[in-house]
């Protein structure tokens, strides 16, 4: 039997990770029997982070890395896709990962509305009387990772014109069909649509939340990804 370790869930969502979603996708649609288990520190995983997928041979960290060991096992997620579009949905895939998740950090952790939820939604088994000061290192930290990376860098508007040009993006390739490659669902719409999940999901309406619910395109697309590959 497989394990994915991962993060608990957002209320209905699979996981307060994306990327644990996007590899509970990945197992789902490999049919493979696996079951869940919940961490709330990952620091003593491989990459100090998850997904991790315990399997008999070990543990495969990150959901990149899991998907290559479903490829081995024989699972194809781009089946219906040429090389062409296999390279394509590989660049979707790093604009979601390596993009779009920063700015449902952003809304997450570095938005003053929205953080004593995720405070106390994220950190709930860390005592009342210590979990401001201990939080707050955890938040700083993660404050200065997108200093880092760059998001955080820019002002709120610049921010939402930014991730604007993405979701738009993503938009006119939907445009007639249900999938981002057409009628067959594949490895980019997992993690684009985990992605999109996720910044529909913060705990509090923000900007970006509101942004994908009320989307008449993105908010039926990622129903239909979650529809056609049901997670436990």
């Amino acid at each position: 039997m497989l394990t994915l370790l991962t993060y608990p869930r957002n209320g209905a969502v699979f996981s307060l990770s994306p990327f644990c979603v996007k590899a509970a996708l990945l197992l789902a649609f490999s049919g493979k029997n696996w079951t869940r288990e919940d961490l709330n520190d990952p620091r003593g995983m491989p990459h100090r982070k998850l997904p991790v997928l315990r399997t008999p041979g070990g543990l495969v960290p990150d959901s990149s890395a899991i998907r290559a060991w479903l490829e081995q096992q024989g699972t194809d997620f781009d089946a219906a896709l040429g090389a062409r579009d296999r390279a394509q949905a590989q660049m979707l895939i790093r604009m979601a990962e390596d993009t779009l998740y920063f700015h449902v950090v952003g809304d997450r952790w570095d938005n003053d509305a929205v953080w004593p939820t995720i405070r106390d939604k994220y950190f709930h088994e860390i005592p009342a009387l210590i979990r401001r000061p201990v939080t707050g290192a955890i938040r700083r930290s993660v404050h200065n990772g997108l200093v880092f990376q760059g998001t955080a860098r820019f002002s709120e508007d610049e921010r939402n014109q930014r991730v604007e040009q993405d979701l738009q993006a993503i938009t006119a390739l939907l445009k007639g069909q249900d999938f981002l490659f057409g009628p067959q669902i594949s490895s980019s719409d997992f993690s684009v649509a985990s992605m999109l999940q996720a910044m529909g999901t913060t705990p509090v309406r923000t900007d970006l939340v509101a942004r994908i619910l009320d989307d008449t395109v993105l908010k039926p697309y990622v129903n239909r990804v979650f529809e056609t590959v049901p997670l436990p």
